[in-house]
């Protein structure tokens, strides 16, 4: 048997190079969810690539580290088999980690992919090893290797402090992994088998890797700073096509929204009044009075309110996301929105289911949403008679224990092509529509982790519903 020792150095460069590996992919990694399209496989490639890549970095710096008293080398084709193994399961890991709404089984499934990446590449880069000597491996050692790799699950933060804990741990599993691999490898020296030669010397492949590092860090710098740049300037286009866009719709319930306002401020002058004529009676009747000036006080506090969502809406700020109850957030809408129903003889049903999560988002936001998909559905049924007309608003919890929200009416419906294309930026089915409600919708939606999409629903109508995760599952994976 042929023993090996390791430079010390080099050992800590390969928990290092681990560590800072995992940082970049889990940096990269929480970019995905929220990207759509090309943008969203950019992402997922790029994370899988540095996180492949580092995996394959921090394995032949630590191999570099492992002396044995005789030379070797490494077999080209098997090594560069090790680095597209890494970096396809890598990619697997992040794609599961990414989906919105990821449940536990995701979360093992990931850690799977995550291990597969590990211990795949580890013995596939071992199998590349050539020199006088047989390699076998201790089968407990090996099974403890397999498990310490799998228990490597993804995670998925953007906190800065919880993403360097994440990275510790990762790029300490990674590195546990490897010396477990190692102290199950047993080196038997050969007489009969040829000396090292044909493969990567020990330096080549030091320059291989160096190289290979410094190339992926150099375009991995400028692809970021690149993408950040127009992250930002697509992140601000966004926050003000929604301020338009909620403004214009407020513009087109104006005379509603009047009406909202006049109805209880007529109310506070009426009481007012009777309230100076409990007065000047003789005796004056303080409690009538008292009465009156409290219900103008109650009307008062109503256009208050009122005139407080309006101004919300209306104002351009940046989004601040809370723990709000999703059932407070549809109430206001629907009061709000009470003048815009009545005057088109919508008939306006809820079912708010009680005990639901709180959710982590931006109230202004999400009443966007909720606003843009009644007002849609209010107009929907512009052509159906107003006996038929009938919208339901529902709230629950889907299979995944995420927030529900459905919104139904009765109107014409959507054909196939319609619903593929219903999110699409300018897409509309209305002549004087802009088609970009609904993609600020989805928009707003997958910045708060959840989905959007219109789902079939039986006889005439239109169902649209989307998905929030509950703040216990924000905090965890935010």
């Amino acid at each position: 048997m042929v023993h090996g020792t390791y430079n010390p150095y080099l050992v800590a460069l390969s928990i290092l190079v681990a560590s800072f590996a995992s940082y970049t992919a889990l940096d990269l990694g929480g970019r995905v969810p929220p990207a759509q399209g090309r943008t969203h496989r950019i992402w997922l490639a790029a994370a899988a690539l540095i996180m492949g890549g580092g995996i394959w970095s921090m394995h032949f710096v630590a191999m570099l580290a492992f002396v044995l008293p005789m030379p070797m080398s490494y077999d080209v084709g098997l090594t560069v088999l090790s680095l597209v193994l890494a970096i396809s399961a890598a990619s697997g890991s992040f794609y599961v980690i990414s989906r919105p709404g990821v449940s536990r089984p995701g979360l093992v499934l990931s850690g799977v992919f995550m291990g597969i990446a590990i211990f795949g590449m580890h013995y596939t880069g071992m199998a590349a090893m050539r020199g006088p000597v047989e390699l076998s491996y201790d089968p407990l050692w090996f099974a403890l290797s397999v498990i310490i790799a799998i228990g490597a699950v993804a995670f998925r933060t953007t906190d800065p402090g919880q993403k360097l804990a994440a990275a510790i741990v990762l790029g300490i599993a990674i590195s546990g992994m490897h010396y477990t691999g190692m102290r199950a490898a047993v080196f038997t020296a050969h007489a009969t088998m040829e000396g090292a030669h044909g493969g990567l010397d020990g330096t080549t492949l030091a320059l291989a890797i160096a190289g290979f590092t410094l190339a992926d860090l150099v375009a991995l710098f400028a692809f970021v700073s690149k993408r950040k740049r127009a992250e930002e300037v697509l992140r601000q286009t966004r926050a003000d096509l929604a301020h338009i866009q909620r403004v214009t719709t407020m513009g087109q319930m104006a005379a509603s929204i009047s009406h909202e306002v006049m109805q209880p401020l007529g109310a506070v002058v009426t009481n007012a009044q009777t309230a100076v004529r409990w007065l000047g009676a003789q005796p004056p009747d303080l409690e009538e009075a008292r009465e009156a000036l409290g219900r103008a006080i109650k009307d008062g506090n109503r256009a208050s309110d009122v005139i407080g969502r309006i101004r919300a809406l209306a104002k351009k700020s940046p989004p601040v996301k809370n723990a709000l109850d999703i059932n407070d957030v549809i109430l206001e809408v629907i009061a709000l929105t009470r003048g815009e129903v009545m005057k088109n003889g919508v008939s306006v049903q809820t079912q708010l289911a009680e005990g639901l999560p709180l959710v982590q988002g931006d109230r202004v936001q999400l009443q966007q949403v909720i606003l843009n998909l009644v007002i849609n559905a209010v107009e929907a049924m512009s052509g159906v008679g107003k006996d038929s007309r009938r919208l339901l608003v529902s709230t629950g919890k889907d299979a995944s224990g995420e927030v529900l929200v459905v919104v139904q009416d009765s109107g014409p419906g959507l054909n196939a092509e319609c619903g593929d294309r219903l999110f699409d930026p300018f897409y509309t089915t209305k002549s004087n529509g802009m088609g970009m409600g609904l993609s600020i919708c989805r928009s707003i939606i997958q910045d708060h982790g959840g989905r959007i999409w219109p789902s079939p629903k039986p006889g005439a109508g239109a169902s649209i519903q989307f998905t929030l995760p509950s703040e216990v599952a924000s905090q965890r994976v935010a």
